[in-house]
């Protein structure tokens, strides 16, 4: 059978979510048994990745849409293609940890690196258990004699990719690869519930935006959190597209549904907070049961399997860092437990009486169109009534009025979370336009829902929706930019892009149906207009804001070479002390990390404290290394003369809390060392 440009589109959008979920599938229990190795990775994960890219796409049916050309298909793969070589060509080298790229950077050097969790302290290879010295630092937390990293596994997994094949540079190009493996599932999502032409506009706007490009600079787990989210509502739409009933025979809709219930559930094992996003899928799968589709149940178990090794991913593999968000994780477990009980409960009461039949109610659709608006009108006007404080870290804090001192903006209020602005910066980086058209269009859906119409638009609008919603409400980060645009990257731009395409799209076609009446050349041209007026009112502010904001050049420039050169630097049998708290935190990973050096921290250095320590390393038969930011301290301290094989000078992040991050600020990153072989005296 041809392949039809519709059908070759959902295969090929479908693949990234695909491959993602089927090499975490078979590389998350081998790090798990501390097995994850290139060679074991490539003998199970090759063959998963590639049975899976056999068989799954192959189920995948034709789109509704047919006689859709080629070009929308082609212009899609040019704006991931040419997304890919500027991200990969502006890649950030963020290896020394300051925030969390290099968090992810130094999990995957270690887990590529040793194939295994925790990190162990090597104390014994430094001088024990000495009191004057330790072991954590930013990232990376101290429990019971071990070291774990800060965050989930799921992104480390597949950087590591990167890694085996290229080094530093090649697990830094990983992510520019991902990003843009994202604007396709986006596209391929669009495609689905839109139409093929309108694909482009969608991936081009979201390509354009600043956040999909800067999260896909950096080691971030978004682009690969972004990819299977997309990915599995992709996946749903096409395993739901033919109806199956409950007696039915397993066949390609039920493996297409147990597919993206899995894809969901991996989403958990790169980011903890999916768990809420989840929320409404539970709900969802409740409706598939009372609607008697035999898709419920494989999609059911699949997202079950998938939520369980996200789970494991959080308490078995980084539980302190679980721990350190037990604030804000507890009230979401908490709630996720009273949904999943409220969803059984309702689906129990309710299973003989089947689906209430809401599109009866003849008010139902006008007041939920209404509401939607209303919600985004609440939004916008918060910052008026309702200005959020209350950061609940006192570094925060100080960040915070820090960066509105260099602002100038009074009064200075650390505590000012900048919550109440979240649908602004939606708006900074998307537009306008496209906050209004995906304002209607969410309000359209939602009132064609309700009237029992577009039921391929249920899932993607109660996920994407609820996502919105609650975090633009409580976005739960540190508000400078382009920091906190992080939150919004991976469903929230996506979900106002994707109802703004869909509005435009529908707009278009009430166009056109009005201007069939009309004879003049004008009126003819009408829907043309209006779809070229609408592109433009959502690309042109999305590039501007892009262009004038800090897309021009590369962060962190020459941190590879400056740490492979530290790295050559020092001896191998060398045990490295920090002897300064900032450099020691920011530092120390490079040193366990990626120079494979036992490594601790001396954060109150003198004279004597040196010495033991030191003697110590010598009594081990290691060379002592000491390390720290200045030269002058470890001259006094070892009294070897220092070298400095580490210095990189390059642009960086700025930080803006009240407009779209432009220009750079400047990273200056220095480190000393001063190598004592057993013979020599310190001081």
């Amino acid at each position: 059978m041809r392949l039809s440009p519709g059908r070759f589109l959902a295969r090929v959008t479908a693949l990234p979510a695909i491959i993602v979920s089927a090499w975490l599938l078979v590389t998350f229990p081998l790090l798990a048994l501390g097995a994850f190795t290139p060679l074991l990775s490539a003998i199970f994960g090759i063959p998963a990745v590639v049975a899976a890219c056999a068989v799954v796409p192959r189920l995948i049916p034709e789109p509704e849409e047919d006689r859709a050309p080629w070009w929308p298909v082609v212009l899609v793969l040019l704006i991931v293609v040419a997304f890919a070589a500027v991200q990969v060509a502006y890649h950030a080298e963020a290896l020394v940890i300051r925030r969390d790229p290099a968090s992810y950077a130094m999990y995957t050097v270690w887990i590529a690196e040793n194939g295994a969790l925790p990190i162990p302290r090597m104390h014994e290879l430094i001088a024990g258990d000495d009191p004057a010295l330790s072991y954590q630092s930013l990232a990376h937390y101290e429990r019971d004699g071990v070291i774990w990293p800060q965050f989930m596994a799921g992104a480390p997994l597949v950087t590591s990719i990167g890694y085996w094949m290229g080094g530093l540079t090649g697990m830094l190009v990983t992510t520019p690869v991902l990003g843009a493996l994202g604007v396709l599932v986006f596209a391929g999502l669009t495609a689905r519930l839109v139409g093929v032409r309108w694909a482009p506009l969608a991936a081009l706007v979201l390509a354009v935006c600043l956040p999909q490009q800067w999260v896909s600079r950096f080691t971030y787990s978004e682009p690969v959190t972004q990819i299977l989210l997309l990915g599995g509502l992709a996946l749903a739409f096409d395993a739901l597209a033919r109806y199956s009933g409950p007696g039915e025979r397993w066949g390609r809709t039920h493996a297409l549904a147990a597919a993206s219930g899995l894809v969901f559930g991996l989403a958990l094992v790169t980011r903890i907070d999916v768990l809420r996003d989840l929320l409404p899928l539970v709900g969802f799968l409740g409706l598939l049961l009372l609607a008697r589709r035999g898709q419920a149940v494989p999609m059911l178990g699949g997202l079950v399997t998938g939520v369980l090794m996200g789970l494991y991913a959080g308490y078995g593999l980084s539980y302190p860092y679980l721990e350190y968000l037990s604030d804000s994780l507890v009230p979401l477990l908490i709630i996720s437990a009273v949904v999943l009980a409220v969803t059984v409960a309702a689906t129990v009461a309710l299973w003989r009486a089947g689906l209430p039949q809401v599109w009866r109610v003849r008010w139902l659709p006008n007041a939920v169109a209404i509401a939607a608006v209303a919600v985004m009108v609440g939004l916008a006007l918060r910052p008026l009534f309702w200005p959020d404080y209350g950061h609940g870290s006192d570094f925060t804090d100080q960040w915070v009025a820090a960066v509105q001192e260099m602002e100038g903006i009074r009064p200075i209020e650390g505590s000012r979370t900048y919550y109440d602005y979240s649908l602004y910066w939606v708006g900074w980086y998307v537009g306008l336009g496209s906050v209004l058209f995906g304002t209607f269009g969410v309000a359209l859906v939602l009132r064609r829902l309700a009237q029992g119409r577009l039921a391929q638009w249920l899932l993607p609008t109660m996920l994407l929706s609820w996502t919105v919603v609650t975090t633009l409400l409580r976005p739960a980060i540190t508000p400078d930019h382009p920091w906190a645009s992080r939150r919004l990257i991976v469903l929230v731009i996506p979900a106002f892009v994707l109802f703004a395409v869909w509005f435009t799209a529908w707009l278009t076609r009430y166009c056109a149906r009005a201007s069939w009446a009309g004879q003049s050349a004008v009126t003819r041209s009408l829907p043309v207009v209006v779809a070229a007026g609408a592109s433009v009112a959502m690309i042109g502010p999305t590039l501007i804001t892009s262009a004038q904001g800090i897309m021009g050049y590369r962060q962190d420039v020459g941190t590879v070479d400056a740490t492979e050169n530290l790295c050559e630097s020092l001896p191998e049998d060398g045990s490295v002390i920090v002897v300064d708290s900032g450099t020691a935190s920011k530092y120390m990973p490079l040193f366990r990390n990626v120079c494979g050096l036992p490594t601790a921290a001396m954060n109150q250095p003198t004279p004597e404290v040196v010495d033991r320590v030191v003697g110590a390393v010598h009594d081990r038969d290691r060379t002592a290394v000491l390390a720290g930011p200045d030269w002058r301290p470890l001259e006094e301290l070892t009294g070897v003369e220092p070298e400095r094989p580490f210095r990189v000078v390059a642009d960086m992040d700025p930080s803006t809390l009240m407009e779209p991050p432009t220009g750079s600020w400047t990273f200056d990153g220095s480190v000393w060392v001063s190598v004592v072989p057993p013979e020599e005296n310190t001081r």
